[in-house]
């Protein structure tokens, strides 16, 4: 199975950045993925807590559609509890006609709950809504079938989509999962794809298999098919040279991005530990990812297709900024040229040919020189008869 990867742009950005740049910065290095050969990039939807900085996925898309030929965009992830789900089909199908079929929707509950509490959500409501509103969107996007549906929220009366899909049968649908069955229920049901957010952290290692059983039996019960091309693991890395060089590089950015998510964020699923950048970057290369070398990087990967029993379809990179974008950019180069070929059989035949190129050069080359050898003894007797 050949492993795409991509990258997961949240993104995280320090408050005290222009957030103009920055977001310059991010539609740069998208643009850097597409050059390099990368698969897939997700786009996270956030409203508060100061890092997390675009509030709009499909705008965003919409602006790197525009700078990119072949990479594909997925929304990482819509809120679904935040919207009025006809018209996140609707955003959705349109993105799916200005792209060309380079689209993808992902969907989930909402990550903060700084951004729920603006509207009035409690995070008990959260995966309920997304349930409901996962069926509507399905429907919409499935069936010509009108929607009708009503609650205290919201209210659709024969609602239709406007647009059909471009993509036939419809674009890749995914559901973020991080620690709780949810996600991974309305996958099954749906007959969608997984995006396992923390897959890497102790809490998402656990449940990685545990996941895919749990899709597995649901999409048996509603007549779909779990497909691990569909799954997506999400990780954590920066490469460079050397193990030297990529923790110099971190000192720009991880510690903010760690404090982040130790005293901003309210998301103790992705709870992380460290007081100083020594222990951050063993706590990261302690399981939760790597900073290090291309070879660091291909044994965790190998390691968590292990752990998954049985393999997924991508692996993406979280988009973290902890070194600063030339850094960041080399990062993704390395990746791309010594850990992606390992596991898209792109290398294979070359280095097979190069294995049997060397085992058999002394002999061949023993024939060169005797070829060269008659070849002089040749000319000689045909001067001595001319």
């Amino acid at each position: 199975m050949r492993l795409r990867f991509g990258t997961f742009m949240a993104p995280f950005h320090p408050p005290e950045h222009n957030p103009t740049l920055s977001l310059e910065a991010d539609l740069d290095l998208l643009e850097h993925l597409d050059t390099l050969g990368f698969d897939e990039a997700w786009i996270g939807e956030h409203h508060s807590a100061g890092s997390e900085i675009i509030a709009s996925p499909e705008i965003f898309i919409a602006a790197a559609a525009a700078r990119t030929q072949r990479i594909k965009l997925g929304t990482g992830v819509v809120s679904l509890p935040y919207h009025n789900p006809l018209w996140t089909a609707e955003r959705i199908v349109l993105l799916d006609h200005l792209t060309r079929g380079r689209i993808m929707l992902g969907v989930g509950p909402g990550a903060l709950p700084t951004d729920a509490a603006m509207l009035g959500l409690e995070p008990s409501q959260m995966r309920p809504l997304l349930e409901e509103y996962m069926e509507i969107v399905m429907q919409l996007l499935t069936t010509d079938e009108p929607v009708n549906y009503s609650s205290e929220r919201l209210t659709l009366s024969d609602a239709r989509l406007h647009l059909r899909p471009y993509s036939d049968p419809l674009f890749d649908v995914a559901v973020a999962a991080v620690a709780s069955p949810s996600g991974a229920k309305l996958a099954g049901r749906y007959g969608a794809g997984v995006l396992s957010l923390g897959a890497t952290v102790a809490i998402g290692m656990d449940v990685l298999a545990h996941h895919w059983t749990i899709q597995e039996e649901v999409a048996a019960q509603h007549g779909q098919v779990a497909d691990r091309e569909k799954w997506r693991l999400v990780g954590l890395m920066h490469l460079a040279e050397t193990e030297e060089e990529a923790r110099r590089d971190v000192e720009y950015g991880i510690t903010q991005w760690f404090r982040y998510f130790q005293n901003v964020a309210a998301f103790p699923q992705m709870a992380v530990e460290g007081g100083d950048i020594d222990e951050m970057v063993s706590f990261v290369n302690g399981g939760l990812g790597v900073i290090g070398t291309p070879d660091q990087a291909i044994a965790q990967i190998e390691e968590l297709l292990e752990q998954s029993n049985g393999g997924f379809g991508a692996y993406l990179t979280l988009s973290h900024n902890w070194a600063n974008n030339q850094a960041t950019k080399k990062s993704y180069e390395l990746f791309a040229r010594h850990v992606m070929p390992r596991f898209q059989g792109s290398v294979s035949s070359l280095i097979g040919a190069a294995d049997r190129a060397q085992q058999s050069r002394p002999e061949l080359a023993e024939k060169q020189l005797v070829a060269v050898d008659e070849a002089a003894q040749r000319y000689e007797a045909e001067k001595a008869h001319a």
